[in-house]
């Protein structure tokens, strides 16, 4: 033991022989204004937008959508409130939607 301090990660990354194969794009230079401004979650937000990640809600939505606009049977709407009650159970409360009816198929296009 001729170090100070343990560095389990770092001997894992000796032994591997890739110790000095990281590209760290930005090392040293300063933290972005709008970085520091932010609270974590807002920066993964940014972070996880940037790369272009949906939240599953968001992917349902977008297939909810498309299907009410093609919507004509009773069996359709079967399907699409099955859809729905997937996508009220993860997306936020405040974004839950009610199960769609035959006689409100027009509203239901206009909302979705």
């Amino acid at each position: 033991m001729d170090r100070k301090y343990n560095d389990l990660i770092g001997e894992i990354l000796e032994s591997s022989g890739e110790k000095d194969n990281f590209n760290l794009e930005g090392k040293g230079k300063p933290l972005p204004k709008g970085y520091i401004q932010r609270d974590v979650f807002q920066n993964f937000q940014k972070i996880a937008k940037d790369a272009g990640y949906l939240p599953p809600w968001l992917k349902l939505q977008k297939e909810i959508a498309a299907l009410v606009i093609e919507a004509v049977t009773e069996r359709d709407l079967k399907t699409i409130n099955k859809k729905i009650k997937d996508y009220n159970s993860l997306c936020p409360p405040s974004m839950q939607k009610q199960p769609i009816r035959l006689d409100e198929l027009e509203k239901a296009r206009k909302i979705w």
